[in-house]
């Protein structure tokens, strides 16, 4: 009888089964990865980093999980307390993140998301982890560090428009805790099977408060948060998503509902 075990992914750049089937004696992990990499020199590395994981004598292995709710689960324990990873980690704890992130897409239960938009993609989203940093000198200049407080980000898909909305939320201590949004409104168009291309449409800052708060470095602020290039969807099902854009960036948001916005 066989189990289905779940490993990381090798490589954040390389799609690879990491399904381990062991027999319940015990077989080893030399034959259990199988690389499924679009190039020569990615199968190549993909070898070279099985080979290495084959070598790890057992109970000495990477973490496994046994379901993908096991690994989400997972995600959700690693995304603790990191505030989205907008103001940086630490890289031990990007390397986890990234990891069970790398494991999720692996096992991507929708391999082909833009045929079913409308199913899994369609609604609102919440930001709950990011690769883009606000650090040093672009944190003081936009006042984030003790003047602006940044809130959640939303993200609203209306599939039948081929629309986005990114919402950002901030609020100004200094202003009797003055609330107010930039929200980016973005068309988008089906690439591949599992790209979406998208265009910045337009941007806005509202109260105008904050607007004249940020006036000065808006462009700063719409060039860390401008969405337009494209999207790769690398995981969906009902309750989380997973996207990589051009930019290297990687996006890890969870369905919500349009009352938290």
């Amino acid at each position: 009888m066989a189990a289905s075990v779940l490993f990381f992914s090798p490589s954040a750049h390389c799609r690879c089964i990491t399904t381990a089937t062991t027999r319940s004696r015990g077989a080893p992990f030399s034959a259990v990865l199988l690389p499924r990499c679009r190039s020569r020199r990615r199968r190549s590395r993909c070898a070279a980093l099985v080979a290495r994981a084959a070598a790890v004598p057992p109970g000495h292995g990477l973490p496994r999980y046994e379901t993908l709710g096991d690994a989400k689960a997972a995600l959700y324990q690693a995304l603790q307390g990191v505030d989205r990873g907008i103001f940086g980690i630490t890289s031990a704890k990007r390397s986890e993140i990234h990891g069970l992130v790398e494991l999720l897409e692996s096992r991507n239960p929708t391999p082909d998301p833009t045929d079913k938009l409308q199913d899994k993609v369609d609604g609102c989203w919440k930001l709950i982890y990011s690769t883009i940093s606000i650090l040093g000198k672009r944190r003081t200049k936009l006042g984030l560090r003790d003047f602006i407080s940044l809130g959640d980000f939303f993200q609203i898909i209306d599939v039948k428009e081929e629309k986005a909305v990114n919402v950002i939320k901030f609020s100004a201590r200094a202003l009797k805790i003055l609330s107010g949004q930039l929200a980016i409104e973005a068309s988008y168009t089906i690439a591949t099977k599992t790209r979406v291309g998208i265009k910045l449409q337009s941007s806005t800052i509202t109260p105008d408060q904050l607007m004249n708060i940020f006036q000065k470095n808006y462009d700063m602020l719409l060039a860390i948060f401008n969405p337009e290039g494209w999207l790769e969807i690398t995981y969906v099902d009902e309750s989380l998503r997973i996207g990589r854009d051009d930019k290297e960036n990687i996006f890890v948001l969870e369905r919500t509902g349009p009352s938290e916005i």
